[in-house]
């Protein structure tokens, strides 16, 4: 997550018959075969062919064999592997980018922190955040890149989301997205606050963010009416410019009905607890807690 974790201060459609679609649409985590939800999503998984991949089915598999900790050696190879050609669906279509992207991120840091838990557990996370996480298009990333370079469109993780990132990722300027706000509710780094991971595709992506975002928002926001105040996920302050100042903090929270209509609270870190949680995947036991 930021940085989202980097400490800024210190209902799926099969995409073919090999390939079914992991989603966070709402009531449906996306998850399974735990019991924990409505459907088995590892269902049509096994026996996808090499010729049949596609980006946003690959990013979609990797997350999935991390959750079911699987071998991921042969999707990262794909990956590393695969032109600009190969990619094109991610570069020519934001909801296919975007979908894809914010699995290899979250796939990506789960295994980092299986793989090489001290780097998160040392000096205030900077290395964690910095090293190699995947390999693209013969592009070395790190989480960092994939973030604040690709999903923030080479915005700074300082700065409150006003600062252009110096920093490029290697990769053209045609993998980088136009700004969403919603991703910072759907990026996990491993801390404890950050939120739970889904699995996202792009035939749903809209509807998919929607849900996280409110899931996340519920389980953080408070709203004090007698002093109008309001706590709020320390995200939306350290990214206040991704989500277009206070006023779009206000727009936010107003349509999740989290605060009165025009009642333009001050908004007061909810605080972020940086304790190590890895594996926090969404499973129906979590989404009720």
């Amino acid at each position: 997550m930021s940085d989202e974790c980097a400490d800024p201060a210190s209902g799926a459609t099969p995409v073919d018959p090999d390939d079914a679609a992991l989603t966070s649409g709402a009531g449906d985590n996306g998850f399974g075969p735990d019991g924990d939800s409505d459907r088995d999503p590892a269902r049509n998984w096994q026996g996808t062919r090499d010729h049949d991949r596609n980006p946003s089915a690959v990013g979609r598999q990797l997350l999935r064999a991390v959750r079911q900790q699987e071998p991921t050696a042969t999707l990262r190879s794909w990956l590393a592997n695969a032109g600009h050609d190969d990619l094109e669906t991610i570069r020519t279509d934001e909801a296919v980018g975007r979908a894809f992207w914010l699995n290899v991120y979250n796939a990506t840091a789960q295994e980092l922190l299986a793989e090489r838990p001290h780097l998160y557990d040392s000096l205030g996370r900077v290395r964690f955040f910095r090293t190699t996480a995947i390999t693209v298009a013969g592009v070395d990333l790190s989480l960092d890149d994939i973030e604040h370079g690709i999903l923030r469109s080479r915005r700074s993780k300082y700065g409150l989301g006003y600062l252009p990132r110096l920093e490029r990722t290697g990769l053209p300027q045609g993998y980088e997205l136009p700004v969403d706000p919603r991703i910072h509710f759907a990026l996990n780094c491993g801390a404890e606050s950050c939120p739970l991971i889904f699995a996202y595709d792009a035939t749903d992506l809209e509807a998919s963010l929607g849900h996280t975002t409110r899931t996340y928002l519920e389980g953080v926001v408070s709203y004090d009416a007698e002093g109008n105040t309001v706590r709020v996920p320390q995200l939306c302050l350290w990214f206040l410019g991704d989500f277009g100042g206070r006023a779009g903090v206000w727009t936010l929270l107003e349509d999740h009905e989290l605060v009165p209509p025009g009642s333009n609270p001050s908004l007061r870190p909810a605080g972020y607890d940086w304790t190590k949680a890895p594996r926090a995947f969404a499973t129906r036991s979590r989404l009720e807690k």
